[in-house]
């Protein structure tokens, strides 16, 4: 083999099928649904894709050498035309995996969310929850159901980003959320496990991103769901007591 055919090599489509099968065979075994996991592998790749995408976009562009003005502008067109290609091959990859255009069914209603984007949305709460505030003994425990009426304020193309939307959320309120946690959370003055039981879960900042970004679409969720009334109230009040 020359030195040329022992240097860089990409995986090539059979390698990267070869791959992702190996890695479908072995969350099989470790118990994950053949359908869960597929999804999962859908985000990475897309997601991938889109943050090349965007490494590349934020670049500095410029043609190699200095071969003059007329090379440098064909150099831009086209390497322009192929970053809008990889955006287009990153969007058709995220559309394979969420199986939708993102727009609500003929009855004006999302479909309602799946295990794993529950699963999804819960793991990005977690570390959000916890630079807040401690693991609460007073956890309603009530996590799957929360999730999925806030989840069914979205589309499932929403869904699929979630977890960048809550981190942006949390730190764009993040002394606002301190001060919520401080006063009403684990460890505050307030213990009694009723109407601001929700502060004690992790779904708390998920139920207050949509209470900023679609109340009225989350208080819909939350009756079709029969979930109690008083728990969303006292989030909104402890989200609007003064400071």
């Amino acid at each position: 083999m020359s030195t040329a055919d022992e240097g860089r090599q990409w995986p090539d489509e059979v390698s990267v099928d070869n791959a992702r099968t190996t890695l479908l065979q072995l969350l099989a075994r470790a118990g994950v649904p053949s359908g869960d996991a597929r999804e999962l592998i859908g985000l990475v790749e897309a997601g991938a894709l889109a943050l090349a995408h965007e490494e590349l976009s934020g670049g500095d562009r410029s043609a190699p050498g200095d071969k003059g003005e007329a090379y440098e502008s064909g150099w831009l067109d086209g390497s322009g035309h192929l970053l809008e290609e990889l955006g287009a091959v990153a969007e058709r990859t995220l559309l394979r995996v969420v199986e939708t255009d993102g727009e609500q069914g003929p009855d004006g209603e999302h479909p309602r969310a799946g295990r794993m984007e529950v699963e999804l949305a819960r793991v990005a709460l977690t570390p959000l929850y916890l630079s807040f505030t401690a693991v609460s003994e007073l956890d309603p425990e009530v996590t799957e159901e929360v999730l999925v009426a806030v989840l069914g304020t979205m589309s499932p193309r929403r869904r699929a980003v979630y977890a960048g939307r809550l981190n942006e959320f949390a730190t764009a309120h993040r002394a606002r959320l301190e001060r919520l946690f401080a006063a009403f959370g684990p460890g505050s003055a307030i213990t009694v496990h009723g109407r601001y039981s929700l502060v004690h879960s992790v779904t708390s900042i998920a139920v207050l991103e949509r209470l900023v970004a679609a109340p009225q679409g989350l208080r819909e969720e939350w009756d079709a769901a029969e979930l109690p009334p008083a728990w969303l109230d006292g989030l909104t009040t402890a989200w609007n007591a003064p400071a």
